[in-house]
Order: C-alpha cells, then structure tokens, then sequence
C-alpha cells in the first residue's frame, strides 16, 4: 500500500479512539494497533518516511488495505487490541518468546494428589506453579516440601472405591517415613488435604500461613503428649524458617505486588517481572519478546504484563512500573515510584533486567551469531587490545587543572559503545597540592573504584586513562591497593601519536587509525576531556564569583552570575553605566555595588599614597 493508495482513504478515517488492522494480500492480519486518534495515527505510517524504521516500511508495503474499528474510549481498544493479538499472533506485532522448556511444579488433580516436576502443562485441572527459571532452585523447594510434608509418590488409584478394597500394602517409602501410608487408611483424606492446602500456601508466597500451620501442629502433639511428632514438628518448623530467612524480603509495609521493568535493544525487548507477596520476593522471570513494528516500551510493556499475570495466576492489586503504561485490568493501582521501599523493589527489578541485557549481548558475541552495529566494534576492539570479556562497560579518566588552580578529574561511562552520561562522575582534587597529575589520577582511582566496591556496584571490564606511561602506572597503584588487577583490563592513551599503554609494558600498541576501536577510545577520551574542562571551568567561576563579587554584601551567587553573564567581568561591572546596572539588579543593589567598588579605589589610593 503506497502514499496514493492511502490519499484515496484518509478522509474517510475518523478522530476517534480505536484499533486499526494492516490487511494483506491474502486478506491476513499484519498488524493490530490501538490509537487515542486513529486518523492521526495512521498518518504517522504515510508521512515523512525519512526516520521510519525498515520493518514498519515493509509492513506498509506488504499491507493490501487498512480496517479500523472505532470504540468509545482508548481504554477499550486497549481491550480489543490484546485481544486481536491474542488470536491472529499478526507477525508484525511483538512477539512474546514462551519459555516452553522451564520446568514446573504439579499438583496433580486425583485422591490424594501427588507433587512432582513437569515440563508439560496438561489441562487436566492440575494446579501448575512456575515457570522455575533454575530448576536447581525448584529441586530444593520439592525437597523442602518432601521434609515438611511426606507425600505418597506411588500412581496407585487411590479413589474410596478402591481403598475400600483394601487391597493395597505399604511400601519402603512408608517403612523409611517419606509417606504416611493413606493407601492402608494411615493418614486421612482430610489430613492429606490440609497438606495438599499448606503447599499450595508455600509455592503461592504465603509463607505466614505455613508457619502457623506448623506451629499449630507442634503445639497440638506436645499437648497430647506425642513429643516424638512434636520434636518433628518442630525440626520441620526450624527446616521453614531457614527457607523463609533466605527469601528477600522487601518490607513489611509492602504485601503483595507485581514489579515489571523492560530493556531493549536493536532487534529483542526483556520484560523482568518480580513476584512480591507478604512483602518477601517469591518469584522473578524474565520474558524475551522480538519488537518487529512495536518499539515503544511502554507498548510492549502493556501488551506483557497481562500474560506474565496470567501466566503466574497473580492477583496482586498493585504493579510497580518505571513509566506510565495502559492495562486492561481498569481495577488494577498503577504506581511509579519516586522514592522509598516501592522505588528499591522497581530498581532492584532494573538492575536484573540490564544485567540480563548485558547477558544477552556476551551470549550473542561468543556465539558468533548476528552482530548489532556496536556489538561488532566492541568485539573488534576486544582482539584489537586482546582483552578476556568483550567490554560492554568501558571507563575513561582525564585529569583537568590550570597551572594547578582549581585541580578536578573526570570519569566517563560507556555501556554497548554508547555513553551513559546517568553515570559519569567529576572529582574535586582533596589530598594533592599543586599540579601533580600523577598523584592526582591516584587519588581519584582509588575514589572510584574503593566506592564501587563499598557500594557492590558492577565494575567495568575496561578502564581508559588518558595519558601515557606515568599516567598509567599512577592508577595501576590504586588498583593494586584494592587487588583489582586481575577484575579488569586497563590502558593508558598517549594523546600525540595515539599509543595504546599496557600496564608493567614499555612497548607502546599502534592501532590502525581507520580502525572503529580506535575511534571508539578517542571518542571517550575526548568525551573525558570535554566532561572534565566543562567541570573545571564552573569551579574556577564559582571560585572568582566568591573571591570577587560575593564579598558584597546582599549580592549572592545567582545575582553575581547573572551580572558576569552580562558584563562578562568584575572589570566590565566596575566600568559598567549606573543606569545599565540598575536595569538589571535594582536599585539597591546597584548602590552596594558601587560603594564595595569606591571603597576598593579609595583603599587603592590610600595604600599608594601610603608608600
């Protein structure tokens, strides 16, 4: 479908909020959208194409005709749009990647049911927890469960008709006490299904349930005087609470919510999601979706959340979100927190999903799959200095100090060869005197990296000092003081003939001029240097706006920068018009000004006539 093709329709397509359809040549279903105006939405697609991503160009090629259908308000085609989705799967729109293969654990719907691992979802009315990401993680729950309530493991029909018959015997697992033997009427359906209900309590979150099934139980046999069952009891007890210590707990102000974060990156998008119950993580899962025509986060995230809810049987009334999205679920509280134990959870859940992008990325590079644009110069630049880890978070250092004035350090960050300027860092100098650059770069890689570790922050892979040889060996110190130097690599860049210096090396590395790598350091040299000139020239102005200006009294700093700006000196303002003065800093003002100003002549005078 072209430009003309769509002229032809366009004035036919309402304002309104609706979903719209790419149709193709054999009448499928492209693509599903939702549109608070779908005539201004659809104009998005037949617009200035300049910008338009090549996968929504060949959708708008591939499409025959567009549908639409009109709806009363965005909420519900919201509804619709998912729906749609749900049924068509149009191979335009995201596609959520299933974890098809990550191991559950079954209740099995019978008579006294049994609990075991599957990797199969049968609709049998079986109850099903999971997916378990780790089935390491999964084993110790299902043994945790054996200990505290011994289960039957054996596929007897175990129905009342059958019992009745009594022609069943116990077996080992009974004699060695991991079953309580209900095929011989030892144990009760009831008894077995107070079990079954703890179970479920305990995979579902509900730990506090748990532990006052068992305090109860411990209670009762010592009451009854069957301390041997109560001693049990009470190891059981112990066993749980061991468990339960190890869960993360979040805040007791806290009960239960759903926590989601997203990144992406060229071609896939990563949805975390966290389970909270009781104010304790139960659960965390990660979803791989691949973007096709939909690159807007928030998009994808509100086409996620309903089926990692769905997908987990969570009932949770709140989610935790990074950013505004729109949900089906009208009932559901959307919150974004700014601050306090909600914004620790959301950002706990961004950390794992970043780390997981980062993952992602190694995985496609050691694989030799399909490199992104920045992919294949990190991975050029990893032969290129013959690094271990391909490195996805570089850091670069420059010194910054002018005949010694004002002496300040920089630190840039680069994560996948682009800049994360969230994370760049600026260093007044504090236990050096005069300009020793050498002694400097020291103090400030001790800095960095002494409060990384403090703080349990990921380190980079590769560390960028820009300077040469004594540069260098004045950071390798510091990282030698905090034992470092096996964590990462680091280099020193001699700025005149672009050497590359190893540490305990003389022998400089040439890399080609032309090479991307190379760009890619000179691009966070430059970016060091920059950040870092940039800090020292505002040191230096608030340092001559205090010694100058701000020795007048009723004259603070904004006033002081505001008359810089304009008069570009102290000089300028001390010739400046008293009218030009008064228009941009009052009356008053301008009086103390200039009187600081006759008492400094005066005291000039006087001191000269003095000599």
């Amino acid at each position: 479908m072209n430009s003309d093709d769509y002229k032809l329709i366009v004035d036919g397509i309402p304002k309104d909020p609706g979903v719209y359809r790419f149709i193709g040549v054999r009448e499928e279903i492209l693509y599903v959208g939702k549109a608070k105006n779908l005539k201004n939405r659809l104009n998005s697609y037949f617009g200035d194409k300049k910008y338009t991503l090549a996968k929504t160009k060949a959708l708008v090629r591939n499409a025959k005709h567009i549908e639409f259908t009109i709806t009363e308000n965005e909420q519900d085609a919201l509804l619709l749009e998912n729906s749609l989705i749900k049924t068509h799967q149009p191979r335009y729109n995201v596609m959520l990647k299933d974890g098809k293969t990550y191991t559950y654990i079954c209740i099995k719907k019978e008579d006294f049911p049994r609990v075991f691992f599957t990797r199969k979802l049968i609709k049998d009315g079986s109850v099903y927890f999971g997916p378990y990401t780790s089935k390491y993680k999964a084993d110790i729950i299902l043994q945790l469960i054996k200990t505290l309530f011994p289960l039957r493991t054996c596929n007897l029909n175990l129905s009342p008709a059958a019992l009745q018959k009594n022609k069943y015997k116990v077996c080992l697992e009974y004699h060695i006490k991991n079953c309580n033997g209900p095929c011989q009427h030892y144990e009760t359906a009831e008894e077995y299904k107070n079990k079954i209900e703890q179970i479920k309590n305990m995979l579902k979150g509900h730990l506090r349930k748990v532990r006052e099934y068992l305090v109860e139980q411990m209670n009762y046999h010592a009451e009854h005087m069957e301390f041997e069952k109560a001693q049990q009891c009470k190891m059981n007890l112990s066993a749980f609470e061991d468990y339960q210590g190890k869960s993360t707990v979040v805040s007791t102000s806290i009960k239960d919510v759903d926590v989601f974060s997203i990144a992406i990156d060229e071609e896939d998008a990563y949805i975390h999601f966290l389970k909270v119950i009781d104010g304790a993580v139960i659960h965390t899962y990660t979803m791989e979706a691949s973007k096709n025509c939909d690159e807007d986060p928030s998009q994808i995230l509100s086409l996620a959340i309903p089926i990692l809810r769905d997908k987990f049987d969570s009932i949770a009334n709140e989610i935790i979100v990074p950013f505004e999205i729109s949900i089906p679920e009208k009932e559901t509280i959307i919150t974004i927190p700014k601050a306090g134990d909600k914004k620790k959870l959301l950002d706990l859940s961004i950390s794992n999903i970043q780390y997981y992008l980062l993952q992602k990325k190694r995985e496609r590079m050691n694989k030799g799959g399909k490199l992104t644009p920045a992919e294949r110069i990190l991975k050029t630049l990893q032969n290129d200095l013959h690094l271990k880890d391909v490195p996805l978070h570089i850091e670069c250092f420059d010194n910054s100090n002018i005949q010694g004035t004002n002496p300040v350090a920089a630190c840039v960050v680069f994560k996948n060869a682009k800049p994360s300027k969230k994370d760049y860092r600026h260093f007044n100098i504090k236990s050096v005197e005069g300009p020793n650059d050498f002694a400097s770069m020291e103090e400030v890689v001790y800095r960095r990296y002494s409060r990384l570790l403090e703080e349990g922050q990921e380190l980079p892979q590769l560390v960028i000092i820009d300077g040469g040889k004594g540069q260098l060996s004045a950071a390798l110190k510091s990282i030698e003081k905090l034992k470092l130097q096996d964590r990462f690599s680091i280099i020193g860049i001699a700025k005149k003939l672009e050497e590359i210096y190893f540490p305990n090396d003389s022998i400089p590395l040439h890399i080609n001029k032309k090479s991307e790598s190379l760009k890619l350091i000179q691009q966070l040299r430059n970016e060091a240097h920059r950040f870092g000139i940039s800090f020292h020239r505002n040191q230096r102005s608030k340092n001559f706006i205090k010694t100058e200006l701000m020795h007048i009294k009723g004259v603070g700093e904004k006033t002081a920068q505001k008359l810089l700006k304009k008069f570009g000196s102290v000089a300028g303002i001390r010739n400046a018009n008293r009218e030009d003065l008064k228009q941009e800093v009052g009356e008053e003002i301008t009086k103390k000004i200039f009187s600081y100003f006759d008492l400094q002549q005066k005291e000039k005078q006087d001191n000269e006539q003095a000599q």
